[in-house]
């Protein structure tokens, strides 16, 4: 019986694979260092962004009106003075689909996309779809500046 010309040998296909076994495997190790390197400095970034958010103020306190509040989609925050000088703090992503609130009225923080209402002083949904509240963040006066954590 003779060979195939367009066949490789047992030697060939073995030597072939193992090239390519030798070269996924260096690929490997070396992705999985720069995977690390690169989750290390997107968390550092993140860490950065975090703190210069807690040392910024997110508006004055003059800004929030009593009895209303304020979005500040920058922030994806509501921001609002249920009784004269109480400050509370709220992600501005409705709870019900994700859309952003987009106003403050009546005492009600408003989601435009499914008629949504959340309370002002607890965030939480007063009117649904919406059944959970929105999620509360850490607010603190600092003379007339607030700060969100």
């Amino acid at each position: 019986m003779s060979e195939d010309p367009t066949c490789c040998g047992r030697r060939e296909v073995l030597c072939g694979s193992g090239v390519l076994l030798v070269g996924a495997a260096l690929a490997g190790c070396s992705s999985a260092a720069d995977r690390a390197e690169v989750a290390a400095s997107d968390n550092a970034a993140a860490s950065t962004a975090r703190e210069q958010a807690a040392v910024s103020p997110v508006a004055g306190t003059g800004d929030i009106p009593v009895g209303g509040g304020v979005v500040v989609p920058a922030r994806q925050l509501v921001i609002t003075q249920p009784t004269e000088g109480q400050f509370r703090a709220f992600s501005s992503i409705c709870t019900h689909q994700g859309c952003p609130v987009t106003a403050v009225q009546d005492g009600a923080i408003i989601c435009p996309c499914h008629g949504s209402r959340f309370d002002i002083d607890t965030g939480a949904a007063v009117v649904g779809p919406a059944e959970e509240p929105l999620s509360a963040r850490s607010i603190t006066v600092e003379g007339e500046d607030l700060f969100v954590a």
